[in-house]
C-alpha cells in the first residue's frame, strides 16, 4: 500500500512488510506467568487420550490442546487401537481410570513437562506430556503413552 506524505506530493512506501504481518498473526509464545496452572490440563488431557485410544472419544475433540505432531501421533495410535479392537471383535467401552499421581517440572519459561500415572482395570500406565504456552494457553507438543 502506498501513502502520500504531507510534506511532499509523491508517494512513500508504507512501513512493514508481508513478513512482519505474517509474524504478527503467527502463533505467539506465552510465558508461564500468563498461563493457568498446568495440573488440570495434564489430568484432563490424559483421560481424554485414554478415551480416544479406547474408541469412545474422537481425536478431533482434543485438537485444541494438541500441537500438530502430538495430534498426528494420537491419530496414528488411535487407528491402530481401532484396528486391534476390530480384529478381536471387541466393542469400544468407556475405560475406568484412576489418576494415581501427577508430576511436572518447568525446564524453561512457558514450558511444562509432566507425567501422569493412571491405574486402569488391567494395568497401570504412565502418560508423559510436554506442554508449551502458545497464544495464551497450554498446548501439548509431545505426548507418549507408556
Amino acid at each position: 500500500m502506498v501513502t502520500t506524505s504531507p510534506d511532499t506530493a509523491r508517494p512513500s512506501p508504507r512501513r512493514g512488510s508481508a513478513l512482519d504481518v505474517a509474524e504478527y498473526f503467527a502463533p505467539q509464545r506465552t510465558g508461564s506467568e500468563e498461563l493457568p496452572a498446568p495440573e488440570p490440563l495434564l489430568k484432563n488431557l490424559t483421560i481424554g487420550v485414554l478415551e480416544v485410544l479406547a474408541g469412545v472419544r474422537e481425536v478431533d475433540q482434543l485438537a485444541r490442546w494438541l500441537g500438530e505432531d502430538a495430534f498426528r501421533a494420537l491419530i496414528t495410535r488411535s487407528n491402530l487401537s481401532a484396528r486391534a479392537r476390530s480384529a478381536r471383535g471387541v466393542a469400544p467401552a468407556r475405560p475406568v481410570h484412576r489418576i494415581l499421581s501427577t508430576r511436572h517440572s518447568s525446564p524453561a519459561d512457558g514450558v511444562v513437562e509432566g507425567v501422569v500415572v493412571v491405574a486402569g482395570p488391567a494395568r497401570t500406565r504412565a502418560v508423559a506430556l510436554r506442554l508449551e504456552g502458545w497464544d495464551g494457553r497450554w498446548r501439548a507438543t509431545s505426548l507418549a503413552l507408556l
